[in-house]
């Protein structure tokens, strides 16, 4: 728009060029470099798909989810029209025993319930079939989510404690420089006996294999906001404090009115990273927990050691799912650090 209306047109160009030619030269010679190497990538009579077969690959599986979701809907259709047929024959049985005495009653009665026990069972049909590709990609986004937030919860408030108090800082440190190296997949098995210990008394609110990828991710994603929340804290300018005291405001103020504010761009930088944690640990942790999301997905597709299954896989690794998600992700994070970043919004 700047350019059509001439505000400095070399300077424009020149904001163009960078932030649309260059990175768009880059995916050209990505593009480049992947197909040649599918050309001399072989093992085992499998090849490294191209581009082209990989994105034909993806637009069968978007098209399988539809198609799926179709016939589902046909089938809950069938069912509806089945209940209400069969809510039909019940009421014509009911209707009908109250002609009759003794034991036809009593026969024409308990077809009706028969009748009506079908007639419930087909109106509330769920169709079985397996989660498609794009059914996946939105289970993971859930997982993710679902971990993120309760990181979130703990992160943030241990992470202003830790900010504010030198003693509480000290206590929590060596808690932090003890499980933040820890890899993702061995917090895996701990979290799922920890999800069946307490699920033992009863059935689980969640699916198992879900709960235990929401937790892994929870674990993992925890660390960088914690420790960039206590350093947002820990760093806010002395003259803000010195301000609170001088107008005398409490503690809750002091919290609300200068501390959250002053530290929450470095709070969501530090969310930022966790996102991007959660989500590239979270692939590896549906693969173990067996949670129908893209890690599930992936390993599957291994399984199968087909070149159909190896474009699958290049199609959700490189194209759009994990790649493009991810990104999306960040670029979500970096929009909400820069509407609470004062003088200083940045784009990457």
């Amino acid at each position: 728009m700047r350019l059509v209306a001439g505000e400095d047109p070399k300077e424009q160009l020149k904001e163009i060029a960078k932030y649309i030619l260059v990175p768009a030269l880059a995916i050209a010679v990505f593009l480049g470099f992947w197909g040649l190497a599918s050309k001399h990538i072989v093992a085992n009579s499998v090849s490294l798909p191209g581009p082209v077969k990989t994105f034909s690959e993806g637009g069968k599986l978007i098209s399988a989810h539809f198609d799926q979701k179709r016939l589902d809907a046909e089938a809950r259709r069938e069912k509806k029209i089945e209940a209400v047929q069969l809510m039909q024959k019940s009421a014509a049985a009911e209707k009908k025993a109250q002609t009759v005495s003794g034991q036809q009653k009593e026969m024409l009665l308990a077809n009706a319930a028969v009748l009506k026990k079908r007639a419930v069972a087909a109106a509330n049909y769920r169709p079985s079939s397996a989660p498609s590709f794009i059914d996946q990609i939105f289970n993971s986004l859930k997982t993710v989510a679902f971990g993120f937030i309760i990181a979130t919860l703990i992160a943030v408030p241990l992470g202003v404690l830790c900010g504010m108090s030198p003693w509480f800082n000290a206590a929590i440190t060596p808690l932090i420089q003890v499980f933040k190296p820890v890899s993702p997949l061995a917090w895996l098995p701990l979290a799922m006996l920890v999800i069946l210990s307490l699920s033992s008394s009863g059935e689980p609110w969640l699916p198992i294999a879900f709960l235990t990828s929401a937790i892994t991710v929870c674990l993992c994603s925890l660390w960088p906001t914690l420790v960039n929340t206590t350093l947002g804290v820990a760093s806010v300018d002395q003259d803000y404090m010195n301000v609170a005291k001088v107008l005398r405001l409490s503690w809750s103020q002091q919290l609300y009115k200068i501390i959250l504010p002053a530290s929450l761009p470095l709070m969501f930088a530090g969310m930022r990273i966790s996102l991007g944690v959660g989500w590239m640990v979270l692939i590896a942790a549906d693969m173990l927990a067996q949670n129908p999301g893209l890690g599930k997905f992936v390993w599957d597709e291994y399984q199968n050691n087909s070149q159909v299954a190896i474009a699958r896989i290049a199609f959700s690794v490189i194209v759009i799912v994990i790649g493009l998600i991810g990104l999306f992700l960040d670029r979500i994070m970096i929009c909400l650090r820069n509407l609470v970043s004062f003088g200083n919004p940045q784009t990457a």
